[in-house]
């Protein structure tokens, strides 16, 4: 039998069509911001509602773009919980700008696989670039940084999320040593059950999951009021000291910023115990890192000389579109020696040369998304002031809502406000109903639709966290949400 004949060419990317089709694209999403506020901040859908509005098969043949734009506005629009709108105060913030959405176009149109640097030489040193950018105005030791900036031996790369940048580094601690104790005679398996990975209590899950991952067991520390729950060093030592000889202290993970509370690690004297130990010594940053590039804040990086590592999600508070979140590294080796992975077909003279970069050997993945451009077109779209001065915004709207809850009598606050973080509650006048009280407020200020809060739980209180920190939150948004609070707060204590 003959070969069959090829289906007809498909025109799949015309330039026109592609031209066409974008700028309405461009006006649906510019309509959605200037129309955000009208829908409910939280989705209000049930689970499963989309499998009676989508076909359980996908369409033979093409459809249009007209009916496919209808589909987002009526069933897909309605099943999103709108982290963009200035009326959102849960979690932490995901930022998005017009230099991200833009950057996101250019990333998507160039759609470069940026493994290596032969692979897209522009990628991979726009990265270097605007990473030594970001560590400048952090004030970073020279030893984060990248080529001519830094020492030579650290630098830094942009990640997908915390959780990958935690997983990289406590991946290079572990191989690190593996061969450190092995060359002294132990056996690797009696080593690797050994290894053991601290922090507290209030850091981020990323890190229990890196640690499940990468088979090493994690020390989970409490934190207490008195510490405004931050790691005590002393709780530290003792912990370690406590292990013996049978434990190897391998990594140690502190946060700036913390998720419930926004609790502040004391970095100093904890990367003084990790080098003692002879720990690695990471920061996660993820939150409050961003606002340390403002003078008012970049106390809270003192100390950070002493630590291997530290990221910063530029994708949460620094106006940069989901993903971008910059690891550092003060030595790069440590990464490359673990993760570096070579085949035949990406063998090139650059790379063998050492003349390059290969960032495939700084992260999990083989490919990579030109998120540097995103970067940079934040940075050059915006410049430092405004982003120093956008940072600050948000942290006098903070205080601007600590002030109004400090002035109602019935609500308290039971940790310091930092950042873009206030945490609050209501009174009640039983203890034993005080925490059923403000779960049952929150479950009442967001059934509003109009305001979107979250809690957290500290030392056995239920407390209300409100994040401000969106690109279009203003002082009227920050406002709104405190008088529905007060009105939720009093139909709740009429009731009782």
């Amino acid at each position: 039998m003959g070969e069959s004949a090829p289906p007809p060419g498909l025109k799949l990317m015309d330039s026109e069509e592609f031209r066409e089709h974008a700028h309405r694209m461009v006006d649906f999403v510019a309509d959605y911001y200037r129309h955000i506020e009208k829908f409910p901040v939280r989705s209000q859908v049930s689970p499963g509602y989309l499998n009676d509005l989508i076909p359980a098969f996908a369409p033979q043949d093409p459809e249009s773009f007209d009916d496919i734009l209808a589909d987002v506005s009526n069933i897909i629009i309605p099943g999103l919980t709108h982290w963009q709108s200035p009326s959102f105060f849960s979690y932490y913030p995901a930022n998005s700008s017009t230099a991200g959405i833009l950057a996101e176009i250019l990333i998507s149109g160039f759609n470069t696989v940026n493994f290596s640097w032969i692979a897209s030489p522009a990628a991979t040193e726009l990265e270097i670039i605007v990473v030594n950018w970001l560590g400048k105005l952090l004030e970073l030791p020279d030893s984060f940084l990248s080529g001519s900036s830094g020492n030579g031996k650290g630098g830094g790369v942009i990640q997908g999320s915390a959780t990958e940048g935690m997983l990289v580094t406590l991946c290079a601690a572990r191989s690190r040593a593996i061969s450190k104790h092995t060359a002294n005679g132990l056996v690797e398996e009696d080593v690797v059950r050994r290894l053991r990975a601290y922090t507290s209590d209030q850091t981020h899950m990323c890190l229990h999951k890196a640690c499940k991952i990468a088979g090493i067991k994690l020390v989970v520390l409490p934190t207490t009021k008195e510490t405004n729950y931050a790691l005590s060093p002393a709780l530290l030592r003792g912990a370690i000291e406590e292990g013996g000889d049978d434990v190897i202290p391998l990594y140690l993970g502190a946060t700036l910023g913390t998720t419930s509370s926004a609790a502040v690690d004391p970095l100093l004297e904890l990367g003084e115990i990790a080098q003692e130990y002879e720990m690695w010594f990471h920061v996660d940053a993820a939150y409050g890192g961003s606002a340390c590039i403002c003078p008012e804040y970049r106390h809270f990086l003192d100390g950070i000389e002493k630590a291997d590592s530290l990221n910063v999600g530029t994708h949460k508070w620094l106006l940069t579109n989901l993903d971008c979140s910059v690891l550092w590294v003060k030595n790069a080796r440590t990464l490359t020696s673990t993760l570096s992975v070579q085949s035949e077909y990406l063998r090139n003279k650059a790379s063998e040369a050492g003349e390059v970069v290969d960032f495939k050997d700084w992260q999990v993945s083989l490919g990579k998304r030109f998120r540097a451009l995103k970067l940079w077109l934040v940075m050059r779209l915006y410049g430092s002031s405004k982003l120093k001065n956008y940072i600050i915004h948000h942290t006098c709207l903070a205080r601007l809502f600590e002030r109004k809850v400090t002035e109602d009598k019935r609500f308290e606050i039971l940790v310091p406000c930092r950042f873009g973080l206030v945490c609050f509650r209501l009174k009640a006048i039983e203890a034993s109903s005080v925490n059923a009280l403000n779960e049952n407020l929150l479950h009442a200020v967001n059934s509003n639709e109009t305001t979107f809060i979250t809690h957290t739980v500290l030392s056995g209180d239920f407390l209300l966290r409100m994040a401000v920190g969106g690109t279009l939150t203003e002082a009227k948004h920050v406002i709104k949400a405190w008088e529905t609070i007060q009105k939720k707060a009093t139909q709740l204590l009429s009731s009782k």
